[in-house]
């Protein structure tokens, strides 16, 4: 089945996720969470998946090399350049270089904002990322504000790195590492990829 080969791809070629952290389903809808006492600490954001004090200056990567990636123009622009930009530049990390993530957390959260591209191939894959519940603290939809802090309950920007699977209450899982300074703490944090069924589509 679809939904399943999506997970057990998800969970063992380990890909490089850019954005946030998030929870795979097997409907093919994703979820975000913490599960430490809450505590507040935000970060502001252009929305765009990375905090907006970051900067990523010019490319430097050989565009050549990249240009078969989201034939379609599925991916918005400027978040795909990220995470090439990224991807590039942190090869010497990234042990499977198959799959790379990306989330568009200024999208609204009944979107297939969660876009997985196939390096070699360049075709992209959409499936639906829900953000930490109090990213989001007027239920909008959409993610407005974020956080590293243990309890927070909201989401992490920055890349991410996926580790480890292991069986957990939420069956095959999928530990992440932060790589960046606002996602640092998503190890302690216990933030996994995981099946989430109280994600569906359209809502």
């Amino acid at each position: 089945m679809k939904q399943s080969s999506n997970l057990a791809k998800a969970a063992n070629l380990r890909h490089f996720f850019i954005a946030v952290f998030f929870l795979i389903s097997f409907n093919q809808a994703f979820a975000s969470g913490s599960k430490l006492p809450e505590v507040a600490n935000t970060t502001p954001t252009d929305n765009s998946g990375i905090a907006s004090t970051t900067d990523f200056g010019p490319t430097q990567y050989d565009s050549s090399l990249y240009s078969h990636l989201d034939p379609n123009h599925e991916v918005p622009a400027a978040l795909l350049k990220k995470a090439i930009d990224y991807f590039d530049s942190h090869k010497s990390i990234i042990k499977n270089k198959s799959t790379l993530g990306v989330i568009d957390f200024s999208q609204h959260n009944s979107k297939e904002r969660l876009y997985l591209i196939d390096m070699v191939s360049g075709a992209v894959d959409r499936y639906l990322v829900a953000h930490g519940k109090n990213s989001d603290p007027n239920y909008t939809g959409y993610a407005t504000i974020f956080s590293n802090t243990p309890g927070s309950e909201m989401s992490s920007q920055g890349f991410y790195l996926t580790a480890e699977t292991y069986i957990g209450g939420h069956g095959l899982s999928l530990a992440l590492d932060g790589l960046s300074p606002t996602n640092s703490n998503a190890r302690s944090r216990a933030i996994v990829i995981h099946p989430a069924d109280y994600v569906q589509p359209g809502g």
